[in-house]
């Protein structure tokens, strides 16, 4: 089990970071064993399953989750259930809408209804080349890193799916001829990526919504570091508010208040009149 002080250090580092940096802050939470180097080497779809995985350990299996609907703007819900999220990959699998909202229970609490049908499951990541060919072209390439999108993070608005595919493309011909990554056409680059997503499924887990009211599909993707960090943003607000009520009636200090269990941190803020 992670220490809660852990937690805090990560929420508190995190806080000024921006997304590609705070998914290299969470891995390092449910992979404290590797180094920065080995975290930002492996495939995105590796790193997001173990956000995933990580995500269950902390919060439970299931969390409920919105959108809106894309047509008529419509409050959509649905539960998403770690363990089947972990084996979606190609098409969207369908999610049918959660029921009222008071049943169904607000984000990042869990219920015990069915949770998403599971979709294709692929194989993990691999960062092994790849080869893709189009016509007279001949693109060898990797899939995407945490490290290949931390340097497009950093890069220009305007250069980060170039800079992306310089990391990622080995080499690439137009028949005998080898030409930079820059100069590839959209419909290679297309097949880059149809091919990128193939190999490395975690990467791009998608849901298919459907509207209750007006029928229209919304797909919406799993961010799966965003939907973590959400997560811990909430619960370590909640845990600061609870170390202040206790320390400022008991005189505890912080590690004294996050020493004790949450059941028993919640009768203490009971019996002080804070429940």
């Amino acid at each position: 089990m992670i220490d809660p002080a852990d937690l805090l250090a990560t929420w508190e580092a995190g806080t000024a970071a921006g997304p590609a940096h705070r998914a290299l802050l969470l891995h390092a939470l449910a992979r404290p064993a590797d180094d920065a180097g080995r975290l930002l080497a492996v495939p995105v779809g590796e790193r997001d399953a173990d956000l995933l995985t990580l995500r269950g350990t902390l919060f439970g299996e299931r969390a409920s989750v919105r959108l809106a609907c894309r047509q008529c703007a419509e409050d959509l819900e649905f539960d998403v259930d770690v363990r089947q999220a972990l084996g979606i990959a190609g098409p969207a699998a369908e999610i049918p809408p959660a029921g009222p909202a008071a049943d169904a229970g607000e984000p990042g609490r869990h219920s015990d209804r069915p949770g998403a049908p599971a979709g294709r499951a692929g194989p993990p990541g691999d960062t092994a080349p790849i080869e893709v060919t189009h016509g007279q072209w001949r693109v060898r390439f990797r899939v995407p890193t945490p490290g290949d999108l931390l340097a497009a993070a950093q890069a220009p608005p305007e250069r980060a799916r170039a800079t992306l595919l310089a990391r990622c493309v080995l080499d690439a011909r137009k028949g005998r001829r080898k030409v930079g990554a820059a100069d590839l056409p959209p419909a290679v680059q297309a097949r880059v990526a149809e091919a990128a997503a193939a190999n490395d499924p975690h990467a791009d887990i998608t849901f298919d919504v459907p509207c209750p009211v007006c029928g229209h599909r919304t797909k919406a993707s799993l961010d799966a570091a965003a939907f973590l960090w959400a997560e811990l943003d909430a619960w370590a607000r909640g845990t600061l508010l609870e170390v202040h009520l206790l320390a400022a009636t008991y005189g505890w200090s912080e590690p004294e208040v996050l020493a004790l269990s949450p059941l028993r941190r919640r009768h203490y803020l009971e019996l002080a009149g804070h429940a």
